[in-house]
């Protein structure tokens, strides 16, 4: 019984490297699964953006419409702050992206190295690692052979390294969708704040900075498989702790014009 298990769990095993690999067999079929890790490098700079630009200008806002500035004045420092806040999220997301790209590529090159001087070496390495997650022996060394026979440089990188392309570092992506959608979501207090009855202004664009950033923590947990309820509580929370820090600030040293 106890062979008869090994080698139904050899047969699986195999079977499913030899799907993966694109070698011409009975049993390959097309992997069509999607996942919400699929998603995880634009969505956190999007929502970061998002919830930035939201939070910041309407902090902002509120900050100089405490201090009772006059109308023009609480526009422009809107607009101001809506442009900075757009450029530094982009400059801030590529650096920073970029470094960590910086960091796998050189990574990688350091792989290829130590496979052109030692491939043997590696091999063991590669096997030592499927051993660490359940396989005897000799299947790792049988599966680590041939995976390296396909891309050995590939295997170390995702194995080994855990780089992959879903979560490869992706810079000027990552710096698009943040300066994108930290001006979009710096758009809605601004368009408030520029409707609103002046003697009203700090409740209508707190309100609405408030309901929207509920919103988007919602649709942000939705869509990365999360708690709704959770990422909603979260967001306002933090939120509103900010916006009522500055708009303290404000009424605190401001001065009535």
């Amino acid at each position: 019984m106890l062979g008869l298990r090994s080698s139904l769990r050899r047969y699986q095993i195999i079977r499913v490297f030899f799907t993966t690999q694109g070698t011409p067999t009975p049993m390959k079929r097309r992997h069509l699964e999607r996942h919400n890790i699929d998603k995880v490098g634009w969505l956190r700079a999007a929502v970061l953006g998002a919830n930035d630009g939201i939070v910041s200008t309407a902090s902002l806002l509120l900050g100089v419409a405490s201090a009772h500035a006059a109308h023009n004045s609480i526009m422009l420092t809107g607009i101001a702050g809506l442009t900075a806040g757009a450029m530094s999220m982009a400059t801030g997301e590529y650096v920073s992206v970029h470094s960590q790209s910086d960091t796998e590529k050189a990574a990688i090159a350091e792989e290829r190295q130590e496979l052109d001087a030692d491939y043997h070496s590696e091999q063991n390495e590669l096997a030592a690692i499927y051993v660490g997650r359940g396989l005897d022996l000799p299947l790792a060394n049988q599966v680590a052979q041939k995976l390296m026979e396909h891309d050995a440089l590939a295997a170390h990188t995702r194995d080994e390294l855990g780089i992959s392309t879903r979560t490869s570092a992706r810079p000027l992506q990552a710096a698009l969708a943040s300066a994108c959608s930290f001006a979009i979501g710096a758009i809605l207090p601004l368009a408030v704040a520029a409707f609103a009855p002046e003697a009203q202004l700090i409740a209508w664009v707190a309100g609405a900075a408030l309901v929207s950033l509920a919103i988007l923590g919602g649709l942000a947990a939705k869509t990365g498989g999360a708690r709704i309820w959770t990422g909603v509580m979260r967001v306002t929370f933090w939120s509103a702790l900010a916006m009522g820090v500055t708009a303290g600030v404000g009424a605190l040293f401001g001065v009535a014009t």
